[in-house]
Order: C-alpha cells, then structure tokens, then sequence
C-alpha cells in the first residue's frame, strides 16, 4: 500500500520569465482521445479518432502585464509556458519532478473583481497547441498535431504514418 505523491512547490514559466510566487493555481491541460461509436459483430466498439483539443487555465494574484501583451498572439502556437512541480510521495519521501510544456495563445483573459485592499485573481485560459509531460527528465508524453507526432511512453505512435506520407 502507498500513499500519494503530493505537489509541493511549482513553478509557471512564460516565455521563460519566472511566475514564483505569483501563479497561485494552475489546472493542466486534460488529456482526452477523441472516440466514435462503430458498429462490428454483436456489438459496438469505440474507434480513436485522435487527440481532442486542449486548454490550461492559470490563476494569478493580480494583473499580469506580460500576459496581456501575448493576447492577440497570430500563431496557434505562439507562447510557451513551461509548469515545474515536484511532487513528494510521503511514505517514502521520494520526489518526482514533472515538467509540462505547452505552447499556444490565450483565449480568455478575466481580470477578476477590483476590491480595495485585496490581492484580487487574473484568470487565464490558454489554447493548447503543443504539449509535452517530462518526469524524472524523462518524456512520458509529447503530443504536436501540427507535425504529426504523438509519443506515449517514448514511442511514436505517428511515426509510420508520417513515414507513409514521405513526412520526415
């Protein structure tokens, strides 16, 4: 039996400009395959139609100037925020590190209520273009529609299909 690795201390990267202390929480993109109903034999299977969109929502104490300048960004990937967490299981005291890599553009940017004498929150919802899960410096995931790459446990599950279309 064990007990859980529970984050610690983070850190929230944009642009490589260091948010310590000012990211108060941050929810990290949800993974979810797109699947479809397909009809076979006696029954119904779900078929994988690929990766469905996905988003990061990250919550800050009060406005964030850097963050308001990269809204309107043109590119679908146009900014790279970079979460570092590291996590300690606390039977065994061991500490995991996980690194998640995204880039993408903001879609949402709510500046919260203005009351005298209080921190206030800035939301953020950003648009996920790219992402990558390192642990222990290891890549566990790596997802990038745009090239076609798709790797779970170190192997590209895309390559074959990229080498099929004479794709790198």
């Amino acid at each position: 039996m064990g007990m859980p690795r529970v984050l610690k201390d983070k850190m929230l990267f944009n642009e490589g400009l260091a948010y310590l202390g000012e990211c108060k929480s941050l929810t990290l993109p949800v993974l979810t395959r797109k699947m479809e109903d397909w009809k076979v034999g006696g029954g119904t299977l779900k078929m994988d139609m690929g990766q469905e969109a996905m988003s990061m929502t990250h919550t800050y104490g009060g406005p964030m100037r850097d963050i308001l300048r990269q809204y309107g960004v043109t590119t679908v990937d146009g900014t790279y925020l970079r979460f570092a967490g590291n996590y300690q299981q606390e039977d065994t005291a061991s500490l995991d590190t996980i690194e998640v890599i995204v880039r993408g553009r903001h879609s949402e940017i709510d500046m919260g209520d203005a009351e005298d004498g209080e921190a206030g929150e800035f939301k953020v919802v950003t648009e996920v273009a790219y992402y990558k899960l390192v642990w222990n410096g290891r890549t566990e995931l790596e997802i990038d529609p745009l090239n076609m790459i798709f790797v779970v446990d170190g192997v590209d599950l895309m390559a074959a299909r990229r080498a099929a279309l004479g794709l790198f």
